[in-house]
C-alpha cells in the first residue's frame, strides 16, 4: 500500500486474532507498530510471532489511566502516532434475560469506552500534528440484531456512531472509519462456538466460510494508506455477503446455530 512505510501505528488488541494480523500487516508494509494488549502470554511472545513489531505494551483500554500511560510510552517509542487501529474487544455470549450487570458493563467498557479512550488520545496528537487516521473494529452485529449478544451488539453499534461523529468533527485533518467484520475465525470465535455451530454458520454465509484475520487486516492497511485517502465517516462491511440478504439470510436452518 502507498504511504504506509515509516508510519507510526498503534493497534489495540494487537497481539491476537484480527489485531495480531493487523500488527503483522502494517509491520510488513514498513510501518513502526506498537501493539497494546492485556494477555500476558500474548505480550511475552508477540515479538516471536510478529516480525518487525516495535513494542508490545500492557494496556486495559477500559482504564483511562492505563490508556494515558500507554500513549505516553508510544510518544517515547515512536515520537507520535499517525494511525490508530482501535481493535480491542471482548464478547460474552448469553441470553438477554441472563446477562449480568457486570458482564454488560465490562463489554461496553472495553468495546466502546475503550475505543473512546484510545481514539481521544490519538486524535489529540493527530490534530496537533496536522493529520492522521483512526480506524475502529466494529461488527456486522452493530448493524443488525443478533441473538445472545445484546451487550456486544450495543457496544458495536456505539462504535459505528462514534466513528461517524468523530469523522465529522475531525475532518479534514483526521480521517475516521469503522470496519464491520462478519464472522472471522479468531481464538475468541473458536472459544465461543462448537464445531457444529461453526458448520451451521458457514452454511449461512454466501461465500461459505469465516473470514481470515488477514483479510480484515488488508482492509485496515488500505484505509490507512494513501490509496484510501478519500474514505472518512465510512462504515464498511467485510462479511462474505452475510448481511446482503437481510433477515432471511440470517435465520438459522434449525434451532440455535449462532
Amino acid at each position: 500500500m502507498e504511504g504506509l512505510s515509516g508510519k507510526r501505528v498503534v493497534v489495540t488488541g494487537g497481539t491476537s486474532g484480527i489485531g495480531e494480523a493487523t500488527s503483522r500487516r502494517f509491520a510488513a508494509e514498513g510501518a513502526r507498530v506498537v501493539a497494546l494488549a492485556v494477555g500476558e502470554r500474548e505480550l511475552e511472545t508477540a515479538h516471536e510471532r510478529i516480525d518487525g513489531l516495535e513494542a508490545a505494551l500492557y494496556c486495559d483500554v477500559a482504564d483511562e489511566a492505563q490508556v494515558e500511560h500507554a500513549f505516553a510510552r508510544v510518544d517515547e517509542l515512536l515520537g507520535g502516532i499517525d494511525v490508530l487501529v482501535a481493535n480491542a474487544g471482548i464478547s460474552v455470549r448469553a441470553p438477554f434475560l441472563e446477562i449480568t450487570e457486570a458482564d454488560w458493563r465490562r463489554t461496553l467498557d472495553v468495546n466502546l469506552t475503550g475505543v473512546f479512550h484510545c481514539a481521544q488520545q490519538a486524535a489529540r496528537r493527530m490534530h496537533a500534528a496536522g493529520g492522521g487516521v483512526i480506524l475502529m473494529t466494529a461488527s456486522t452485529n452493530g448493524l443488525v440484531g443478533h441473538p445472545f449478544y445484546a451487550g456486544y451488539n450495543a457496544s458495536k453499534a456505539g462504535v459505528i456512531l462514534l466513528a461517524r461523529s468523530m469523522a465529522l468533527e475531525l475532518a479534514p485533518t483526521v480521517r475516521v472509519n469503522a470496519v464491520c467484520p462478519g464472522y472471522v475465525m479468531t481464538p475468541m470465535q473458536e472459544a465461543e462456538y462448537t464445531p457444529e455451530m461453526l458448520d451451521a454458520t458457514n452454511a449461512r454465509i454466501p461465500v461459505g466460510r469465516h473470514a481470515r484475520p488477514e483479510e480484515i487486516a488488508s482492509l485496515f492497511a488500505f484505509l490507512a494508506s494513501d490509496e484510501g485517502a478519500y474514505f472518512t465517516g465510512a462504515t464498511i462491511s467485510l462479511d462474505g455477503g452475510e448481511t446482503a440478504g437481510g433477515l432471511a439470510s440470517r435465520s438459522a436452518p434449525s434451532g440455535d446455530a449462532v
